[in-house]
């Protein structure tokens, strides 16, 4: 059974590697300019349609509530599997970046976006970190919805506990007033754990989480450990239930 994953894993990677070579021409001609970036979160969303659809990976999204996706939203997810970044892309209805690790540069796929869409951060620099959320105001002031994994990195633990948030998306939302939109990722590690390196993959439903939307207009900088614990406490919920 763990070789049968290990070759799912394997197939998974090479669709989603096949797919992204398969539009590179497209992805090439809309890198050349800024105002064609506008394009490519949406040849993003394909290469994750036919690249989990043929591996039998499927999502199923249940909103607590209807979004208004003319807003501008900072998402915060949970994060035990590398399907938590597609799943976030399909959730997302409106333009959005990620913010991850820079060490996604070196990726063939994810290196792409994170080089021309996405914003990268270096955990073990302050001065990193700094760019990186202005980078994200920058973008949210701009219209374009923000997705931080405020657990900073898929944690080691398997199966997978919630780990502490980072406080940076909080103290980001209230400083420009952007509402918080919880997600609760709460099986994709059961259909693929972190990279899948150690477990493999399998077909399978990976139920998404769409919690209300959290207004922070009201909210000052006094208030940000306060909202990292009320969305803490309200992933954290969700995800035990599951």
């Amino acid at each position: 059974m763990k070789n049968l994953k290990r070759i799912h894993t394997r197939f998974y990677r090479y669709s989603v590697a096949f797919f992204f070579l398969l539009v590179w021409p497209i992805l090439y001609f809309l890198a050349r300019k800024r105002d064609r970036y506008k394009y490519i979160d949406r040849f993003r969303k394909l290469i994750i349609f036919l690249s989990t659809t043929i591996s039998g990976i499927f999502f199923r999204f249940k909103y607590e509530t209807p979004i208004d996706w003319t807003r501008t939203y900072i998402i915060c997810s949970n994060h035990t599997s590398n399907l938590d970044v597609s799943a976030m892309s399909m959730a997302v209805k409106n333009k959005l970046c990620f913010m991850g690790k820079e060490e996604l540069l070196d990726n063939l796929v994810l290196g792409y976006f994170f080089r021309t869409i996405d914003i990268t951060v270096n955990r073990e620099s302050k001065m990193s970190a700094f760019r990186a959320f202005k980078q994200a105001a920058d973008r949210l002031i701009q219209g374009t919805s923000v997705v931080i994994f405020p657990e900073g990195k898929i944690p080691d633990d398997y199966p997978p506990r919630l780990n502490e948030f980072k406080n940076g998306p909080f103290k980001l939302a209230i400083e420009l007033k952007v509402p918080i939109i919880p997600v609760t990722s709460l099986n994709t590690w059961q259909i693929l754990w972190d990279t899948g390196t150690e477990y493999g993959s399998k077909p399978g439903i990976c139920n998404i989480f769409v919690h209300r939307p959290i207004e922070t207009a009201h909210l000052t900088l006094d208030d940000a450990d306060k909202l990292r614990d009320e969305v803490y406490g309200i992933i954290k919920q969700k995800f035990e239930q599951a």
